[in-house]
């Protein structure tokens, strides 16, 4: 028994990383050339790609409770991950065929649908695998990061070899893939002790943790609207569909050590200095982008991921786990999660669309770098403030 046991938990270190590759290598073989491809393929003006860009994070808002409940309900979280995969894909085929804007919007708005349960339930399955082998959640999270930076590589030489079409086929056979990895997860399954509702309104009574939200809503926004902005920054400063593949490798590739470091630092420094310390590199970058660099000075500078993306994920997943009552962490990650890659991102993603069409590229990143200096400030008055309870208890 004990030797089964061992065998089930390393094969299962073996599927995570598969897994996690996979998916996230669909999504990078297809996110970040998106805009290219609805701009260059199909036409569409600055609006109306900041409309289509923006329809995958407020259908999260909204559908991300929708696929935790049915997994609740269900308590077959594997089996709803591997459904919401396989449909996922089925989309991204029908979205290679379509052409009319009207249409394009439907699709992306069914794309958006099952796609929002992927990565909530991915790491809600992957969490809990962790705290029962004490295990660490950056060393399987990291090769998301590598699997979208090899995609998105991959996918702009497709491009070019090929045509921009290419990029819905290699997402739907990849998460097709994915699809059967996730069914080798493990099966376990931990019901909330409270109802959605329940939980919000206990968490909105705590007002470190509504902060918080605000700075997730700031700092995060313009990280994920980067995804979609990127590439055509990149185009419009003269770069080809390769080199957006090769900014995107450097980009996303360099937030996978960080992650692999990340818990270490967090213990020697304490999670408000990193959490300042990543937004502050974030801000930073978005401010550079501003004066439209030349293409080495951005590609040597997309590294700045790996301090901004690749330490603010796990030290905020931390942080508001932290912070939350034991009976609404649940609630409070799902929250978190639907306000930064939800909220946020819309906002971010619609604006920068706007700003496409009427200005330069090089505003939006201004734009964003405003909102992450915002965030900054708010992450300021929180430590300011825990400084001050510490004074005080003391």
């Amino acid at each position: 028994m004990e030797f089964a046991v061992r065998r089930e938990g390393s094969a299962l270190k073996m599927i995570f990383p598969l897994f996690y590759f996979s998916t996230f290598f669909g999504f990078g073989s297809l996110f970040p050339l998106l805009s290219v491809y609805l701009k260059n393929e199909i036409g569409l003006s600055g609006t109306q790609i900041g409309m289509v860009m923006s329809i995958s994070p407020i259908v999260m808002i909204f559908v991300q409770p929708l696929w935790g409940m049915i997994s609740d309900y269900t308590r077959k979280p594997v089996t709803v991950l591997t459904i919401a995969l396989a449909g996922t894909a089925l989309i991204g085929l029908i979205y290679s065929s379509i052409h009319q804007y009207i249409w394009i919007v439907v699709v992306a708005a069914l794309l958006a649908f099952t796609q929002s349960a992927i990565v909530p339930l991915s790491d809600s399955i992957a969490l809990g695998y962790v705290q029962k082998m004490e295990g660490n959640y950056g060393s399987i999270r990291l090769w998301g990061a590598i699997g979208f930076a090899v995609a998105v590589l991959a996918g702009g030489w497709l491009s070019e070899t090929f045509s921009l079409t290419v990029i819905f086929y290699v997402f739907a056979f990849i998460l097709l893939l994915s699809a059967a990895l996730a069914w080798k997860l493990p099966r376990e399954s931990r019901p909330m002790k409270m109802t959605i509702g329940q939980g919000m309104a206990q968490l909105f009574k705590i007002p470190k943790f509504v902060l918080f939200l605000i700075v997730t809503f700031l700092v995060f926004g313009p990280i994920y609207a980067n995804n979609f902005y990127f590439s055509v920054f990149v185009k419009e400063m003269g770069g080809t569909l390769t080199g957006i593949g090769f900014a995107f490798l450097l980009a996303a590739g360099s937030e996978a050590p960080f992650m692999k470091i990340a818990d270490g630092l967090i213990r020697r420094y304490g999670l408000l200095f990193i959490l300042a310390f990543a937004a502050t590199i974030s801000a930073l970058r978005w401010f550079f982008y501003f004066f439209e660099p030349s293409l080495p000075l951005i590609y040597a500078t997309t590294v700045a991921q790996g301090f901004s993306v690749g330490l603010f994920i796990p030290a905020a997943l931390q942080y508001v786990r932290d912070i939350a009552p034991e009976e609404v962490k649940v609630t409070a990650v799902s929250l978190y999660s639907a306000v930064g890659n939800g909220l946020g991102s819309w906002f971010c993603t619609f604006v920068g669309g706007y700003i496409l069409e009427h200005s330069h590229v090089g505003n939006i990143y201004f734009f964003f770098s405003l909102l992450t200096f915002a965030g900054l400030a708010i992450l300021a008055f929180i430590v300011m403030n825990e400084r001050r309870s510490v004074k005080d208890i003391s």
